[in-house]
C-alpha cells in the first residue's frame, strides 16, 4: 500500500510485486516520467488513521489477501482499529528505507458515534480525546527514534461531508449541528488545544 507510492518517488522503481500482480496490465510508462516522479519536494506528508492486518487468500482476486478484523481492539465508526503504535512503526520504516526526510502528518483522526446536538453547550468524546493522545505519544516516539517529524494535522476541525458515507459519520474535533449549523467544540478540541498550549505536557495525562 504505501510502496506503490514511495518506491518511485524515492527508489526510481515500482515494487515488483507489483508488476507481478498486474502483469500484461502493467502500464508502460515512459522513461522521461521519472524525473519529473522523483522531483525533490520540501517534505513528505502522511495521512495515518489505522493499520491493516491480513492474511493470503488465494481466492480474492484482486490481490490475493483479505483482512483479518482485530476483534480484541476498539475500532471506529468506520470500523478501523485503532492502533496507535503502528503509526510509530510507519514512520521508523520510511525513515530507515528512503532516508530521514522532513515529514508531517497531515491528517489523523477517528470517526465516533457523537450525538447529532450538543447537550448543555457540551460535546463529550473520551474515545477521540484517546485516539489523538495515544497518536500523539506515538508521534513523540518516532522522534525519539530519530524520525524528523515536524507536525501532526489532526483529522478534522469540524464534522464534514465524508464521501460516500455522507455526513453520517463524525471526525472533527468542533461538533456540527447539521440541523442549525451551530458549532461546538468537543472535550477532543479542548483537550488538543491543551496540548498545544503546554507544549505537549498535557499528554503525560491518563
Amino acid at each position: 500500500m504505501n510502496r506503490q507510492y514511495l518506491d518511485p518517488v524515492f527508489l526510481g522503481a515500482y515494487p515488483a510485486e507489483l508488476i507481478a500482480l498486474y502483469g500484461d496490465a502493467m502500464p508502460k510508462f515512459p522513461e522521461s516520467d521519472w524525473p519529473l516522479i522523483q522531483t525533490p519536494f520540501d517534505f513528505l506528508g502522511i495521512n495515518y488513521y489505522s493499520r491493516n492486518v491480513v492474511r493470503a487468500a488465494p481466492d480474492e482476486l484482486r490481490f490475493g489477501f483479505e483482512r483479518v478484523r482485530q476483534s480484541g481492539n476498539v475500532h471506529t465508526e468506520m470500523d478501523w482499529e485503532v492502533f496507535p503504535e503502528a503509526l510509530t512503526r510507519v514512520l521508523v520504516w520510511i525513515k530507515d528505507r528512503y532516508g530521514n526526510r522532513p515529514m508531517y502528518i497531515t491528517e489523523s483522526g477517528a470517526a465516533f458515534d457523537d450525538p447529532p446536538h450538543a447537550t448543555d453547550g457540551r460535546i463529550d468524546d473520551p474515545l477521540r480525546v484517546s485516539y489523538l493522545r495515544e497518536h500523539l505519544r506515538a508521534a513523540h516516539d518516532a522522534i525519539a527514534q530519530g524520525v524528523d517529524l515536524r507536525g501532526y494535522f489532526a483529522w478534522s476541525l469540524l464534522d464534514n461531508f465524508e464521501w460516500s458515507y455522507g455526513y453520517g459519520k463524525r471526525f472533527g474535533i468542533v461538533h456540527v449541528d447539521f440541523d442549525t449549523l451551530a458549532r461546538t467544540p468537543k472535550s477532543s478540541a479542548r483537550f488538543y488545544a491543551d496540548v498545544i498550549r503546554s507544549h505537549g505536557a498535557a499528554l503525560a495525562g491518563a
